[in-house]
């Protein structure tokens, strides 16, 4: 065998050597982090809610994320484990300032929209001509014109109708004489 032709496949459990490696370095610091907590201790889960634990279970956390209001989380959750300060800064703000709390939230999207248009505005639903975008009251005149040539054509129609109900029938009677004929 050539030893060239076998240099791709060295390389490749190389790769894969290499990429179980750091995977594990990844989930032995993990693992240290989350030793590190204690209860008093600000942390971060993975869907980025800051909290501040109470209690560390076997394979739980209890965090306290307002005073007053608990949850439980699993440890594998904990994203970072922050230090006092780091803490302080993020929940807090960064001259130690609470978060203004009592902002309201509109409960739709119009208000907040930066057009001069306000949402009390009377929309024109007048109904508008074919042509142009015209009101309906000049549209008039001309709707007269063209009702006089539909009904003309309209006295057409009668004719056109008896012949495709005629086509329809024979169509029926074929297919209820194939049917039993089977």
């Amino acid at each position: 065998m050539d030893p060239i032709a076998l240099l791709p496949f060295i390389v490749i459990i190389g790769a894969m050597f290499l990429m179980t490696r750091s995977a594990k370095k990844k989930q032995r610091q993990a693992a240290q982090m989350r030793d590190q907590m204690q209860p008093g201790t600000g942390i971060r889960t993975i869907g980025g809610m800051y909290a501040v634990v109470k209690e560390i279970r076997e394979d739980t956390v209890l965090v306290e994320i307002e005073p007053g209001t608990h949850a439980l989380f699993a440890k594998n959750a904990i994203g970072a484990v922050l230090s006092d300060e780091e803490f302080d800064r993020i929940t807090n703000g960064p001259e130690g300032e609470e978060f203004d709390v009592d902002t309201v939230v509109p409960d739709d999207a119009s208000s907040l929209t930066e057009g001069g248009e306000s949402s009390d505005a009377k929309l024109d639903l007048a109904k508008k001509g074919p042509e142009d975008g015209e009101p309906a009251e000049a549209a008039e005149g001309k709707d007269a014109d063209e009702d006089e040539a539909k009904s003309a054509e309209s006295s057409k129609e009668p004719e056109a109708e008896k012949a495709k109900a005629d086509t329809a029938e024979s169509k029926d009677r074929k297919r209820d004489e194939d049917a039993d004929s089977k």
